[in-house]
């Protein structure tokens, strides 16, 4: 046995601010990917995910028991899977800010719900919204609180623009340029983020008036117009918002930033060869880079792993 493919996601902006009811802009990245599978003699790691689907059945249950409107789930075919094996193969880093959670949720939702919203109908903002709350309540197993929005992105496979916590909407981006010069791509931290620990320092300085003032005026502000920008084409605006952007999080994030790129990220705002920002709720696993001028980049970063994400 094996599914279908379900992949990675990367939000470029909105990390922390859709809590907040900022935009957001997530899309695919096809460069990891992970199906359910089962095999004749699994390996440590799967008898790992296949104790894990284990407890995710389990927790499956009790939500269709206890919100029997929201989602139902063929229980028996999904149980029997589990105890003869069924684990979820993976390319996808965990605690990396990719939603390796989020690939998994939306496997299992294509595979085991019940009368389920498909990619091939009429996606209105309703759907959209139902399937995103299913999500949400389904990945809130793994980080105990959830948006929903990476499995949403994995099992639709395309971008979505987030305008509010209740406006979200499939939307087109910028094509793809091979040979353009300006690139977003991702940092390897070479740490494991864990999600729940950052979501938890972010929610204390929320009860801070200042640390308030300062998402509404300046980090959800600077984040609503790189969206724009960045759906616009207008990269020129698009770098001068990133670097406030950036500038911003190193100022306030702290915490969830890995001290050792305290100074690497303060070097790209000083010689504006790249900005960096969060991937993800940080501490570890991937960090987000957005450069003019990938080469000179590439350069100052010669010392660290990089991986386009998005050329222009």
């Amino acid at each position: 046995m094996k599914g279908p493919l379900f992949y990675s996601k990367i939000l470029l902006f909105g990390e922390y601010g859709i809590i907040r009811d900022s935009k957001g802009l997530s899309i695919p990245y096809n460069f990891y990917n992970g199906a359910l599978k089962k095999d004749e003699n699994p390996s440590a790691e799967a008898i790992a995910s296949n104790a894990s689907l284990k407890r995710f059945a389990i927790y499956l249950e009790k939500l269709q028991s206890e919100q029997s409107d929201l989602v139902a789930f063929d229980l028996v075919t999904l149980k029997n899977d589990v105890e003869t094996g069924m684990y979820f193969d993976s390319s996808i880093p965990q605690g990396y800010g990719v939603g390796s959670s989020g690939a998994l949720v939306a496997a299992i939702y294509d595979k085991y719900a019940v009368d389920k919203i498909t990619v091939l109908e009429n996606l209105t903002r309703e759907k959209l919204l139902q399937l995103k709350t299913i999500f949400s309540q389904m990945e809130s197993f793994f980080h105990g609180k959830s948006s929903g929005l990476d499995p949403l992105n994995s099992y639709l496979s395309i971008p979505i623009l987030i305008n509010s916590k209740d406006n979200i909407e499939a939307t087109g981006i910028p094509t793809q340029s091979f040979d353009g010069k300006g690139a977003v791509f991702l940092l390897d931290s070479g740490i494991v983020g864990e999600t729940a620990p950052m979501v938890n320092i972010f929610m204390e300085n929320l009860k801070d008036k200042g640390f308030r003032a300062m998402l509404k005026n300046q980090f959800v502000k600077y984040t609503d117009a790189c969206v724009e920008n960045f759906l616009h084409g207008d990269m020129k605006s698009l770098f001068t918002n990133t670097k406030k952007l950036s500038k911003v999080v190193l100022n306030n994030f702290k915490p969830m930033i890995p001290e050792q790129f305290h100074g690497i990220w303060q070097n790209g705002i000083d010689t504006n060869d790249y900005y960096l920002k969060l991937c993800g709720s940080g501490g570890g696993g991937y960090i987000l880079g957005f450069t003019e001028d990938l080469e000179r980049a590439k350069m100052s970063l010669k010392d660290y792993k990089l991986e386009v994400v998005y050329q222009f």
